[in-house]
Order: C-alpha cells, then sequence, then structure tokens
C-alpha cells in the first residue's frame, strides 16, 4: 500500500508583524500604546498620522534602533540585539534626508557602502551597484558627486544605497518631502516597479493614495484606522479628528 505523501501546508510568517507594542522615552512621554500590525509579503502600505503621532518611533522598531515591550518580527525573525546584523540587511530604512544617507565621493561608493559592509565584494558589489542604480534610473551618473545632483535625483540614490542591500521590506519616511512636482512623479514610478513590500510613511495623502493600496492612520500612539487608502480618504470626519486634510481641490474620483 502506497505510503500518504505529506503536504506542507504551513504558511510563511507575513513579511512584517508587530504586536502589542509599547514604547516610552526616558523622559517618560509614552509614544506607542500596543501597537498591532501585520503586512503580508509584496504589500504596499502607508502609514499615517499627524505630527507627535507615534509614527517614527514605530519605523525605528523595525530594524532594532528603538526597543520597546512587545513582539516586533520580520518574515519570521524577532528584532532582538543578537539578531540585528540580520534585520538591517532585511529592513531598509530611507531617511527623508538624502544628507543622511549620502556622505562618500562618488555616487557609485554611496550606493556600494552598504553591501560592502555586510561583506559583499568584487563583481557581486559591483552588480548590486549596478542593479541598484538601474533600478531607480541613476546608472549614468555613477561617477558622479551626489553633491552635484538635483533633490529629486538625490532621493533616487538613496533609495539605491538601501536596495543595494536587497532588503526584504523598504521603509520610506516622507518620501515626496521637498520634491518638485517632476522628481515627486519620477520617484514615485520607480517605486512602483520596485515589486518589494513598502511601508511608507507620509503626510502626503494623494502621495499614499498613488502608491499604497492600504493605510494604517497613527495618532496618540495606537492605530485608529486600517484599510483600502482610497476609503480611509474619503473618511472626511476620520481626518479632521486626526488633523489630516487632503489638498484644497483634491478629488479622489
Amino acid at each position: 500500500m502506497p505510503h500518504a505523501v505529506e503536504i506542507d501546508t504551513a504558511t510563511p510568517p507575513p513579511a512584517l508583524k508587530v504586536e502589542r507594542l509599547a514604547f516610552a522615552y526616558p523622559d517618560g512621554h509614552q509614544a506607542l500604546y500596543g501597537v498591532d500590525l501585520q503586512v503580508a509579503a509584496g504589500e504596499r502600505v502607508a502609514v499615517l498620522g499627524p505630527n507627535g503621532a507615534g509614527k517614527t518611533t514605530l519605523v525605528l522598531h523595525l530594524n532594532g534602533v528603538l526597543s520597546g515591550q512587545g513582539v516586533v518580527e520580520v518574515a519570521g525573525l524577532p528584532v532582538v540585539k543578537p539578531n540585528l546584523r540580520e534585520i538591517r540587511r532585511r529592513v531598509g530604512i530611507v531617511f527623508q534626508d538624502p544628507d543622511d544617507q549620502l556622505f562618500m565621493p562618488t555616487v557609485r561608493e554611496d550606493v556600494a557602502f552598504g553591501p560592502a559592509n555586510f561583506g559583499v565584494r568584487g563583481s557581486d558589489l559591483d552588480a548590486r551597484v549596478a542593479r541598484a542604480l538601474a533600478d531607480v534610473g541613476m546608472a549614468e551618473h555613477a561617477d558622479r558627486s551626489p553633491m552635484h545632483l538635483s533633490g529629486g535625483q538625490r532621493r533616487r540614490i538613496a533609495l539605491a544605497t538601501v536596495l543595494a542591500c536587497d532588503p526584504e521590506i523598504l521603509v520610506l519616511d516622507e518620501p515626496s518631502a521637498n520634491l518638485e512636482p517632476r522628481a515627486r512623479r519620477e520617484l514615485a514610478e520607480v517605486l512602483l516597479t520596485l515589486g518589494r513590500t513598502m511601508l511608507m510613511v507620509t503626510h502626503d495623502l494623494p502621495y499614499a493614495l498613488q502608491l499604497c493600496p492600504r493605510s494604517v492612520l497613527i495618532d496618540d500612539g495606537v492605530i485608529v484606522a486600517d484599510g483600502p487608502t482610497r476609503e480611509l480618504l474619503a473618511d472626511e470626519e476620520l481626518l479632521a479628528a486626526h488633523r489630516l486634510e487632503l489638498p484644497f481641490g483634491f478629488r479622489l474620483g
């Protein structure tokens, strides 16, 4: 009699799992009060909320810069001290100000810095750099100084420095801030082609609608809404209650 074939029906862990996350700063300010959030692989999720809502505090827990009470896991790997090197490879954060990430003499050296720090060398490193620059449409600028590029170009180079490390989750802090309309559009076009799990912290509600099918709204350290971005932005009472508003004249369509 043939043996039954066992089928592994175990579902893979979510790309990001946050459970009961609470955090207070040393001065006693409680920034998070038991946040629960799950993000599936490949999802693009916007994190919305007014200033001081806890958005940045949440993001800084994802790669272990901050450590509070509760559970944070990236693809099943707990964000705890022994795992931080691997977690920081898996979670790439693109900061609002490119100056926080660009400090080498040339674009190529900036993009190579991260993967080299994780031990990538030689032709593999060259390939990582070339692929990351191609992904953001900046391959022709590899030998230029980042200081001689426009704000939008510098933002895309900062993105390339993170992509070169091949992260599983891409975290973007106010990616459209201070960008002129063309640069804003070009960055959006790049982000939509990446096919990565993405968490985008933003005050730019139209940008959230353009890039992220799902949004979570954080205020006073808790998630107060979680759903399709279009539905959240159509709820005028919800936005007003949490000090958010769409630009004058903007129509959801």
